[in-house]
């Protein structure tokens, strides 16, 4: 950029991290949406059918604060996409039995059917969209676990 304002700290826009992750993950959301189409579910939908089927495959009991937590969406958003979740059929809430200010989750027949079908579509787009990585895709999720805190 060549300009006397100097307002940004980068020379180029490809020089941005935060611009560059943004662009990606732009990209990346539209084409997975394309891809669940068929199944008739929005993405953050799909993440958290994934998650309640992954977090009770572990044996776990699964609650709206778990799957906010395990999903980094917020409460409020998880609350609102839930209900829409249940109105579809694919997942029943009920009041915890230990702590009636909980609500646990569980996938109904035709959730566990859908997202059966879907985690494989999803699956398979991940690793074709970021195979222009090559062997270098370990290393970028080690980098997300650190920016995540995780590491």
């Amino acid at each position: 950029m060549k300009s006397s304002d100097n307002t940004f700290s980068v020379e180029k826009a490809e020089e941005s991290s935060g611009f560059l992750l943004w662009q990606v993950t732009s990209l990346w959301h539209r084409e997975i949406k394309k891809a669940l189409e068929k199944y008739g579910i929005t993405h953050s939908q799909y993440v958290l059918l994934a998650s309640i089927h992954w977090l009770t495959l572990s044996g776990q009991e699964v609650t709206q604060v778990l799957l906010s937590n395990h999903t980094k969406i917020d409460p409020m958003t998880t609350s609102t996409v839930l209900r829409t979740l249940q109105q579809k059929s694919l997942i029943q809430r009920q009041e915890n039995k230990r702590d009636t200010r909980a609500k646990t989750v569980e996938l109904t027949e035709e959730g566990k059917i859908l997202i059966k079908q879907a985690i494989p579509t999803v699956e398979k787009f991940d690793l074709d969209f970021f195979s222009l990585l090559g062997g270098r895709i370990k290393e970028l999720n080690e980098n997300f676990l650190i920016l995540l805190g995780l590491r």
